[in-house]
């Protein structure tokens, strides 16, 4: 399929910035959408109209949640703004209506009947999940470098908002994070024969030819195959991909009988987060532990704790 010249110049300007994989492809999607929404017309000869009225159709006949809509409206804004130089200024559209719902969580209990039915290298990455706070995606993109066994701490580096951060890192799962990194290392001796190392972040290994021979830069949790790069098309071993993990959850929670619940990879870090609320860490602790760039996110979580866990007594059950 031959590829849209304007979409690959909003490409080239995603890159030009720094942004990750993951954002281009958010970006691109939502610009496809607008463009598709608009029957096919060059957003050059639209502008913030056609914008709020996009936005709108999303809030008004789609009934996106508002994370949703502000994605979309990021994304535009990209194009706009940054791309064609030409400022959308305030749009005054309607928000969505669909709030953000509160997380499910899990007790203490529930999370350890779930790792118990996993093995190996799926219990070491939720036993993260849970016990550091992080996202599917900061999980599986760790790498040597990011690990410190002695401090007890891991460092993620370009998590969302393009923001490092450190957080903690659980004691019981050193020796088998450890045992991880060993053959993670002797993955990477083996490719490094066929001049091959894992994929790194867009122009390192031209700077740097050789790094991808330093341990530092092997991904943990390494995929079971060979990729191209997908900047730079060079033949590399990157991280797992997380729709692996995701299948090993769906049935490790078939197997705990956990069914009134809906469970997902980030399931485990609303329950990190909910769990340290219970042990009386502050909010700003947490939320820095989460990477939240705004307390008023981390809030949520006070919610889930006041609803399930406050402990408060029923007028009814003191009659």
């Amino acid at each position: 399929m031959a590829k849209s010249p304007f979409l690959e110049s909003i490409r080239s300007e995603i890159r030009l910035r720094g942004y990750s994989i993951r954002t281009e492809k958010t970006y691109i999607h939502w610009v496809k959408r607008f463009i598709f929404f608009h029957q096919k017309r060059h957003p050059e000869s639209m502008g913030a109209e056609e914008v709020k009225s996009f936005l709108t159709s999303l809030a008004v006949q789609g009934n996106v949640a508002i994370n949703t809509q502000k994605t979309a409206l990021n994304a535009l804004a990209f194009l706009y703004n940054q791309a064609l130089n030409r400022p959308l200024g305030d749009l005054g559209f309607q928000y969505a209506s669909k709030p953000r719902n509160l997380p499910h969580v899990l007790n203490k209990y529930e999370v350890g009947k779930i790792l118990a039915a996993l093995e190996g290298k799926y219990r070491l990455i939720f036993s993260i999940l849970y016990g550091s706070g992080l996202r599917i995606s900061e999980c599986l993109r760790l790498r040597v470098m990011d690990i410190d066994l002695e401090r007890c701490c891991l460092t993620v580096r370009n998590g969302k908002g393009n923001k490092d951060r450190q957080t903690i890192l659980p004691r019981s799962v050193v020796n088998e994070l450890s045992v991880a990194i060993d053959e993670a290392i002797k993955i990477q001796k083996t490719d490094n024969k066929q001049g091959i190392g894992p994929s790194l972040p867009f122009a390192l290994d031209r700077k740097y030819p050789n790094a991808f021979r330093e341990p530092a830069w092997m991904f943990i949790f390494p995929s079971s195959s060979h990729c191209s790069h997908p900047i730079s098309g060079k033949i590399c071993r990157h991280h797992l991909h997380d729709s692996v993990p995701r299948k090993q959850l769906k049935t490790a929670v078939g197997k705990a009988g956990i069914f009134k619940k809906r469970v997902n990879c980030h399931t485990f870090r609303h329950s990190f987060a909910t769990q340290l609320l219970l042990d009386g860490r502050d909010i700003r602790t947490v939320q820095e532990l989460l990477g939240h760039k705004d307390v008023n996110t981390t809030q949520i979580y006070t919610h889930v704790v006041g609803q399930y866990y406050a402990g408060t007594s029923s007028p009814l059950d003191l009659l």
